[in-house]
């Protein structure tokens, strides 16, 4: 849910249920990597609330798009971790299965 100005779209709190610091966190990061952002903070109103609010403000682009663009980021950013670990996974079982056959490369 968004909480914000209709004259003002640069400036905005997003309200997002059934989430943590886990997903919070890692928006306000990738929000504060983007130049557009000159604001952008997170908060838990109440530990028992599975909800958390987001703030951001930006330099005059609409901050539901610059928000949707840093969740994209994200999940590249994501889907890169999960591909290079599974690589890495990969390479070490087939590393066990060259020592084992007492092949070196």
């Amino acid at each position: 849910m968004e909480h914000g100005s209709y004259q003002d779209q640069s400036k905005a709190t997003f309200s997002l249920t059934d989430e943590d610091h886990t997903l919070a966190n890692s928006l306000r990061f990738t929000l504060n990597q983007d130049p557009r952002v000159t604001f952008c903070g997170y908060s838990i109103p109440h530990p028992s609330d599975a909800r958390v609010n987001i703030r951001v403000q930006t330099t005059g682009d609409p901050a539901s798009e610059v928000l949707k663009d840093s969740c994209q980021d994200l999940m590249l950013m994501c889907q890169h971790v999960r591909s290079t670990f599974d690589q890495a996974v990969i390479d070490f079982k087939n590393q066990k299965i060259l020592e084992a056959m007492d092949i070196k490369l």
